[in-house]
């Protein structure tokens, strides 16, 4: 997945935490763990792709670096 795609998903999660406070989904404490679990999995997964995503483009622009 590509860090776009990832973001997107990371905001879906954020969206869907939010719902659940609204509606009060919130206080069944397994569904919220799982919730906080899958955000913090997602954000790890984006940042990872994401900095990939810039090395690998400061790569083809600067070419490989030696030494």
């Amino acid at each position: 997945m590509s860090a776009f795609e990832l973001h997107n998903q990371l905001l879906e999660l954020h969206a869907e935490r939010h719902l659940a406070e609204e509606t009060g989904v919130a206080r069944i404490g397994s569904y919220m763990a799982d919730l906080e679990r899958d955000i913090a999995r997602s954000h790890a997964a984006f940042v990872g792709a994401a900095v990939t995503e810039i090395a690998t483009f400061h790569a083809q622009l600067s070419g490989p670096n030696f030494g």
